[in-house]
């Protein structure tokens, strides 16, 4: 039978990451890659955040995981995409694709679909932008929110955790997008890997809302609550729901 996610299992994941210390390239948001970083980082995993034509094949190749994030996007910047997603493929490595923004240009919902079309391991949203991609194929799905809704196929997850601050903070959802990548560097079952990810970042969220004044605060604090976010606390608050299908 196959085993769903639960705070147990993100302690476990969390500690796999801190351990294996996977590298998870970024093709990001160019506001936010520092952030995005530093998360990563926090957690236990290894950035790279180049972006050039010239090296992405080579650092690609050397990570174990890939995010692509749409959050700024030019040609240039979708050619190196396609580039690196053609690398990970080939290497079989793990990527989740972040279609940033694509109910705001037609161009840009196209080539997200194209990506799809490619194979992401997984595909993560916000409500807007998951109704305009539609399916998604067999890749895990995920749609953030309040309460992120997690589905591949067989089984369906919510997890309940986070804070309203990190709506007021850009980057959030980027960085918990390259914590996934850490995660899946270390998981193979993308549902365990995501949900996990996504428990750690919401449980550390709230540490930190705890510590921070707001949200201009709230930002170190989250890096701060990463790095220190333990077994016990992740597993007494960590809202995880499923229901297999």
């Amino acid at each position: 039978m196959r085993n769903l996610p639960s705070p147990q299992m993100a302690a476990r994941l969390l500690a796999c990451v801190r351990e294996r210390r996977p590298r998870v390239h970024c093709l990001m948001n160019t506001v936010v890659q520092k952030f995005t970083a530093d998360g990563i980082t926090v957690v236990g995993g290894i950035p790279s955040m180049t972006s050039s034509r010239e090296e992405i094949a080579d650092f690609v190749a050397k990570a174990d995981a890939l995010t692509v994030n749409l959050g700024t996007l030019d040609a240039e910047h979708r050619a190196v995409i396609l580039r690196a997603v053609e690398v990970a493929n080939a290497g079989g490595k793990p990527w989740i694709l972040d279609p940033v923004h694509c109910d705001y240009s037609p161009s840009r919902l196209a080539f997200a679909r194209d990506l799809i079309a490619l194979g992401p391991t997984i595909v993560r949203g916000n409500r807007a932008e998951m109704e305009l991609i539609g399916e998604t194929g067999a890749c895990l799905r995920i749609q953030t929110g309040p309460v992120d809704h997690l589905a591949d196929g067989r089984a369906t997850v919510r997890i309940a955790n986070g804070h309203r601050w990190m709506a007021a903070v850009t980057g959030t959802g980027c960085l918990s997008g390259g914590v996934i990548a850490a995660f899946m560097a270390v998981e193979k079952d993308p549902l365990n890997a995501a949900a996990g990810a996504l428990a750690v970042t919401g449980v550390a969220a709230e540490c930190a809302a705890r510590n921070a004044a707001g949200p201009g605060t709230f930002g170190v604090a989250l890096l701060d609550a990463l790095s220190a976010l333990g077994e016990a606390e992740l597993v007494s608050h960590a809202r995880i729901e499923h229901d297999q299908g």
